[in-house]
């Protein structure tokens, strides 16, 4: 059924690069938000040559091609919400950043570096950019542990590190955070992300861990865009959040074959929120 709770029917920018394999990027954001019953608009920030387990090439839009997708949505288009992953170069950051500047739109940032193959995604010199000029602008950041790492400046080692980022996170840049722990090399019954808001509240989101047989490539960019659509329908932020969550747990537990030995995720048919579990936690210690 179409979603008719709003005047217009809801809408969400994705300003991200293209996955020519389709497992992330704006082909995995269009994918959430049409499972959400969101329409989908996107700015293709660049265009990868990839797989779920290399990227063989990244060609750059120039910023001013972004900044032109970003306007020519915005102008036209009753968005509700904007999410931005791959923005590559300090040029296109800095173009992204002022084109919402002029918005003031509720805004997710996943700040992608580092694709899960280990290619980068972020010039080194752009990382500054996105803390010192994009991340200032968002209602909402899902940083992953490598990411919380280069933001901050340190290293993220067990359970208290991580409730710590996030909190730091969310008073830095006085957003919330959904800090993404995906890469905990620590084998653990259930997935437990950490949220923080800028006033010091500090929550667990748990969800049964998954053996995922390698269809995890897409995660983060799934989670960010789910929970974009979860705002551009003006969900409040705890359905938001479990619904993200939930989200990409059935994405894995129902994954599809795509190829040989080759499984991705793909948007489920049950309902996972109930498997979700939303818990305020003390603040970490000092």
């Amino acid at each position: 059924m179409k979603n008719k709770i709003q005047e217009f029917y809801p809408v969400a920018l994705t300003v991200a690069g293209s996955d020519s394999g389709g497992g992330a990027g704006i082909q995995a954001d269009l994918r959430t938000f049409n499972a959400f019953g969101v329409f989908g608009c996107s700015a293709v920030t660049a265009v990868t040559s990839q797989n779920p387990g290399e990227v063989r090439r990244i060609d750059i839009i120039p910023a001013d091609g972004v900044r032109t997708q970003m306007a020519a949505v915005l102008d036209r288009f009753q968005v509700g919400c904007v999410k931005t992953g791959m923005l590559a170069e300090r040029s296109v950051v800095r173009a992204v950043a002022a084109e919402l500047r002029r918005r003031r739109l509720p805004l997710v940032v996943d700040p992608v570096m580092v694709a899960t193959s280990g290619a980068v995604l972020l010039a080194a010199d752009a990382v500054e950019a996105v803390s010192a000029e994009l991340l200032p602008l968002a209602d909402w950041m899902t940083p992953n542990l490598p990411e919380a790492e280069l933001l901050l400046g340190r290293s993220l080692q067990d359970e208290n590190d991580y409730r710590r980022a996030a909190a730091d996170c969310a008073r830095e840049w006085n957003c919330r955070c959904l800090l993404k722990t995906g890469h905990d090399p620590h084998a653990r019954e259930e997935a437990v992300d950490y949220l923080a808001m800028p006033d010091g509240e500090l929550y667990a989101i748990a969800s049964p861990r998954i053996d995922e047989h390698g269809a995890a490539h897409g995660t983060g960019c799934t989670l960010s865009a789910a929970l974009a659509a979860e705002l551009a329908m003006r969900a409040p932020w705890k359905r938001a959040v479990c619904a993200a969550k939930a989200f990409v747990l059935g994405s894995l537990a129902e994954s599809v074959a795509v190829g040989k030995n080759l499984e991705a995720m793909y948007p489920p048919e049950d309902d996972y929120q109930p498997l979700v579990r939303l818990t305020p936690i003390k603040q970490v210690q000092k």
